[in-house]
């Protein structure tokens, strides 16, 4: 015991010694450096920041491995403080002791933050030169060397695995490929498995698969269960397409997944073990993250920068654990092969040399429509040229084979829509068989070759590492940007088609709102009947046939060629036109399920799809077209009924459209009025609408309430109005208005720039342009952001690749200034509720708009943009944030928005290089304050110069960028685009800028994101004169912590009957890892999860879960964890940054 005490006193003066170290070499530094000052040069600024760069990245390594120790001294503190009697899972913000220091939910996410163990991608990048010499054979590789007595003792065991692409729609629609491809495919599949045992196949997209499915009979749906039983055919991923990993929102990545997992559960009984994800454009860690969740413990990846690539070859590192960034556990480890060379094509999978490998793809022999671009043909396999034609393949086996640490090989074999006929496969098969056998006659040559499956291949492979004792490096990063060859980046996707890109958000936030008001009202329905039968006149199976195709609507957007932008123009409206009926469909559901609960006698509930109760405020009029507000009629005495989507208690600015300028707005439950304004209609930049008036009000909505508003006729003049100003430089302007005031800057104004301010910050717009120049916070923090506009264009020599769809390539002279032939006309707002400035440009509409709000609504700046480039030729323009935060090269953007990823802008890649995806946040950084915008659709970011931060609104290309598209990007359309921009103060030091740093959104950031992404969706009822009265419908006591996130609440299909819904529920919970550095004051009026442990059932009242059982992320049976004692069962454990899923059934 006394030998114990010691021992610690010894530890804890040792660390002691070695904190005080670090924090007096960090004051040193800090000491040394300058005062940034407001008014400083930022080329001063950088100079001194590279400086205190290169001093914090030396301690970087020394801070990590103390990381360790400070999270154990932490964690014990922490379990002896909570083990004196703090109870409960949540803690209330209104505890003194938590004003005074951070937030104690943050320090579990910090404790979760990496260890310095294995390989970190941005240190790679950082490692490599870039320099692109030729390789030789293999281009963008090295000369493989091996002496042929390597496999002396373990021989190499080969898997070739025959494999066909199918892009559910590309050059063709889903459809179209269907009909014309990919149902002979699967129908010779049938056909020719069934000819030989040892025939193997995989297929990845569950979404033709499905289709094909509901085509055939019994008797060949019986067949396809016995080769999936058989091992033959295996089902890979089980997504409902091979989902792009930049754009893609991780609400829809898990969608997609759980739509193709439940379907292959449905009707083949399977649950996927191995990933395979060959053609999306780059890689993100969400998605391995979501694969690990729903059961899989294997996957491959293709699309990765050729320089990253050759490195991985060199160190053997081509197969690796990759492990989240913010996991110092292996819990979050997936096994990842990564293919080594150029393509997924039989060229460029056999071996480093393409010329030999093509000579391999039966596919390719004389006659056929394809062929050897090398020149050289295959040869049909014969008696006679078997031995040469296996020892010309097997030196492309065993190069192959130096590449990894193991001798266990796998080779695909296939292509985008291989196997169409039936010569194909026999072509194929039967060729490489007779080389196979040809091997096994001849055991000197120390190989096992035969077809496979990914679960043979890496059965095999997690055998050999066992019995040789190898292990596998632990990976963490991203592989963004992903450039194929040269300099040819590929960040054009990442905006491209911006349109449809702001439409998948729309339909992903409809969708969840369809989901969680569906599955509650079908709980109240059944509390209300008393049994588990359905209330007679609700169609369930209607709405949930509903649900269903608005799942599989967005599913199919998440394909690697769809929302990416990368389909042809025909596609791209076949995508958008679905999108667009799911929309409309889904809020046919929230209309109807609304309705129900909003009832006080539920024996009125009718339903009639043609004479909706409801409906929503705005009309969306095609799939190409942006939203409008519909006009109300005040003498209707129209009645709102406003849902909010979120969690949490949310204070809104709801605004409608009405036909009088006096309206007011009240509670139809207590009769409080609303705080209002009333705002003009902008027919035109300077015409105001004298037919139409916005009404706008500040709503306080419950957590996944629905609140009902009268909107009535007010005394004329009795609300308030807004007042504007109006200026276009060098000329006079006039704007008549009967209700508006509308006032020229005159005098002093000219030359004095714009402010707005609400109680927590001040902005400064510039006269001339209105475009933000500085913000200021309460505190008295002041920070210089300029918003600037520039144009890319492409590259202008006629022999030089170009932008497209796919690429970016600027031209040689960098970005322009935007520019315009005559100054914008600029607009400012002043009312109660809201303020804003608009510049109206030729080519877009950018308001900044400020909230008169108390909560945190009221912290950040609404940016929204109009953006038309329609007139335009190889032109992409950007909005560009210039600020004063000292953030040097590094910056942070999102991945899929589950998760920050440090991005380092370097100087030896090109331009375009250094841009990257961005779903929905993106923020700079120095020691003192956090710069955030956060975004409600997905496009380009990039930081190409300190304090500097952009996005990319639309680009329109003339030309083929070579990529298989064959055409430009010229279907532009109006756009809109929407951000919040957030300034908060950082309380952390120096030392927290620098390194390969884990680092979360703030807790603020969450709860704006959520608003943004989330926003409430307002519907219309007519007047209570005639009709059924309405009654608040609030499901909630109170919000949940706002560090947990109700991700879906989606429910099940019915396994006995199959199109209808079950009484079993999906509840997927997120917990969010949030940032320590920055306080929101005052604090959010939600609580947060101090313990990991969470009560679920106190979260939920009054809604009740008469069972719960704790599942995998796509809610297979064969997940889920056997139900626990009955006290207990509601009692779950939410780490941060992992999202959680639980069946239950809801009472």
């Amino acid at each position: 015991m006394k030998r114990g005490r010691v021992l610690a006193v010894l530890v804890g003066g040792v660390f002691c010694l070695a904190v005080i170290s670090l924090y007096r070499m960090l004051e040193m530094m800090q000491g040394a450096e300058p005062d940034h000052g407001m008014n400083m040069p930022y080329k001063q600024v950088d100079e001194d920041l590279s400086h205190l760069q290169q001093k914090i990245d030396k301690l970087e390594r020394l801070l990590i491995n103390n990381n360790h120790l400070v999270a154990r001294l932490r964690d014990t503190l922490l379990h002896k403080q909570s083990s004196k009697g703090r109870g409960g899972a949540n803690i209330s913000s209104d505890s003194a002791h938590i004003r005074a220091g951070p937030l104690p939910g943050c320090q579990s996410a910090e404790e979760m933050k990496a260890d310095a163990a294995g390989v970190q991608l941005l240190d790679v990048y950082d490692l490599l030169p870039f320099d692109n010499p030729d390789g030789g054979v293999w281009k963008q590789g090295f000369d493989i060397k091996y002496d042929g007595d390597e496999w002396a003792e373990q021989p190499l065991e080969l898997f070739l695995v025959p494999h066909s692409h199918n892009d559910p729609g590309w050059l063709k629609t889903f459809d179209g490929y269907y009909q014309d491809q990919t149902r002979h495919i699967l129908d010779n599949m049938l056909v020719k498995l069934g000819e030989d045992s040892r025939r193997k196949m995989i297929w990845a997209e569950v979404s033709y698969f499905s289709k094909w499915w509901s085509d055939i009979d019994d008797q060949k749906r019986a067949m396809v269960k016995r080769l999936v039983e058989a091992g033959q055919l295996e089902l890979v991923t089980g997504g409902w397409v091979m989902a792009d990993e930049a754009n893609s929102h991780y609400f829809a990545l898990l969608d997609q997944l759980m739509e193709g997992h439940q379907w292959l559960q449905t009707h083949l009984g399977v649950k996927p073990s191995s990933g395979w994800a060959i053609d999306p454009f780059g890689h993100s860690p969400s998605m391995t993250y979501l694969l690990k969740g729903a059961g899989l413990i294997n996957m491959v990846v293709q699309r990765v920068h050729y320089a990253v690539k050759k490195h991985f070859a060199q160190q053997q590192t081509l197969e690796f654990l990759w492990r989240q960034s913010w996991d110092s556990s292996s819990r979050s480890d997936i096994l990842c092969h990564m293919m080594p060379f150029y393509s997924y094509d039989v060229p460029h999978t056999c071996g480093p040399n393409p010329a030999v490998c093509c000579q391999f793809d039966f596919h390719r022999l004389p006659g056929g429509r394809v062929f050897c671009p090398w020149r050289i043909p295959p040869q049909p396999i014969t008696d006679q040229n078997v031995q040469d034609r296996a020892l010309v393949l097997l030196d492309q086996y065993r190069q192959k084979s130096r590449l990894f640490r193991s001798s266990v090989l796998l080779v695909p074999l296939g292509d985008d829509f291989r196997y169409v006929e039936s010569r194909e496969w026999d072509a194929q098969f039967s060729n490489y068989q007779k080389l196979f056998d040809y091997f096994d006659r001849h055991p000197e040559l120390h190989i096992k070759a035969r077809f496979g499956t990914l679960a043979d291949y890496f059965a095999a492979l997690h055998r050999r590492l066992s019995s040789t004792g190898t292990s596998l490096p632990t990976l963490r990063g991203d592989f963004f940007t992903y450039a194929d060859r040269d300099d040819h980046y590929w960040s054009g996707y990442f905006t491209s088609r911006p349109f449809y890109k702001r439409l998948d958000r729309t339909l992903e936030s409809t969708l969840r709102a369809a989901e969680i008001l569906f599955s509650i009202t079908l709980a109240e329905i059944r509390r209300f009947r008393g049994d588990s039968h359905m209330f007679e006149g609700f169609p369930a199976r209607e709405h949930f046939q509903h649900l269903t195709t608005g799942r599989r609507s967005l599913g199919l957007f998440q394909h690697h060629d769809a929302v990416t932008g990368t389909a042809r123009d025909p596609v791209v409206i076949d995508y958008g036109t679905r999108l667009f009926h799911a929309i409309l469909n889904l809020r046919q559901v929230i209309q109807s399920s609304a309705h129900w609960l909003l009832l006080l006698d539920k024996s009125q509930y009718h339903y009639d799809q043609s004479k909706p109760f409801l409906h929503t405020d705005e009309v969306i009029s095609a799939q190409d077209a942006l939203p409008q507000k519909t006009t109300l009629v005040l003498s209707d005495n129209p009645r709102l009924v406003v849902f909010n989507p979120t969690e949490q208690l949310r204070t809104s600015v709801i605004s409608v459209v009405v036909d009088s300028p006096d309206a007011r707005v009240v509670d139809a439950e207590t009769g409080q009025p609303m705080a209002a304004q009333i705002s003009a209609v902008w027919a035109e930049p300077s015409r105001v609408s004298a037919e139409a008036f916005q009404l706008s009000f500040i709503a306080e909505l419950p957590p996944l309430s629905l609140v009902v508003y009268h909107v009535t006729k007010a005394s004329p003049g009795s609300t308030p109005r807004a007042r504007y100003n109006i200026h276009r430089h060098g000329s006079s302007l006039t704007i008549q208005s009967e209700h508006f005031q509308v006032s020229p800057l005159e005098g002093k104004e000219v030359n004095t720039p714009l402010t707005l301010s609400n109680k927590h910050l001040q902005i400064w717009s510039s006269p001339d342009t209105g475009l933000l120049q500085k913000v200021r916070l309460q505190s008295g923090l002041v920070r210089q952001v300029q918003v600037q506009f520039f144009w890319y264009g492409t590259r202008s020599s006629a022999n030089k690749d170009k932008s497209g769809a796919y690429l970016f390539l600027p031209g040689e002279e960098g970005p322009q200034p935007y520019s315009s032939s005559e100054p914008p006309l600029v607009r400012v707002t002043r009312g109660p509720v809201f303020s804003a400035i608009t510049s109206c440009y030729k080519h877009f509409t950018h308001t900044v708009q400020l909230f008169h709000l108390d909560g945190h609504a009221g912290k950040s700046l609404e940016v929204f943009n109009v953006v038309d480039i329609r007139s335009e030729v190889n032109r992409e323009l950007v909005m560009r944030f210039v600020s004063d935060v000292v953030s040097g090269n590094r910056f942070y953007s999102d991945l899929n928005g589950f998760q920050m990823q440090q991005r380092r802008t370097l100087e030896k890649l090109p331009l375009q290089a250094n841009f990257y995806p961005m779903s929905s946040s993106s923020f700079l950084q120095d020691s003192r304050s956090r710069l955030t915008l956060l975004s409600a659709q997905s496009q380009a970011v990039a930081s190409l110069h300190s304090g500097e931060l952009e996005v990319v609104l639309d680009r329109r290309l003339q030309q083929d960028d070579n990529r298989g598209l064959g055409q430009g990007v010229t279907d532009n359309k109006l756009t809109a685009s929407l951000y919040h921009l957030l300034l908060e103060e950082r309380q952390g030091g120096a030392q927290e800028v620098g390194g390969a740093s884990i680092e979360h959104l703030s807790l603020l950031a969450h709860l704006t994101s959520l608003s943004l992404c989330h926003p409430p969706i307002t519907m219309v009822a007519p007047s209570d004169s005639q009709q059924p009265k309405l009654r608040p419908f609030l499901p909630l006591h109170s919000s949940l912590p706002c560090d947990i996130h109700l991700l879906n609440l989606r429910t099940l299909e019915d396994p006995q009957e199959v199109g209808s819904p079950s009484q079993e529920v999906a509840l997927l919970l997120h917990r969010k890892g949030f940032d320590c550095s920055s306080v929101p004051s005052p604090q959010p009026s939600c609580t947060w999860s101090v313990h990991e442990e969470v009560d679920l059932e106190g979260l939920f009242a009054p809604l009740r879960f008469r069972s719960l059982r704790r599942s995998g992320l796509t809610l297979l049976r064969d997940h889920d964890e056997p139900g626990s004692a009955h006290q207990q069962r509601h009692v779950a454990r939410l780490r941060p940054m992992e999202i959680n899923a639980f069946r239950v059934q809801m009472d």
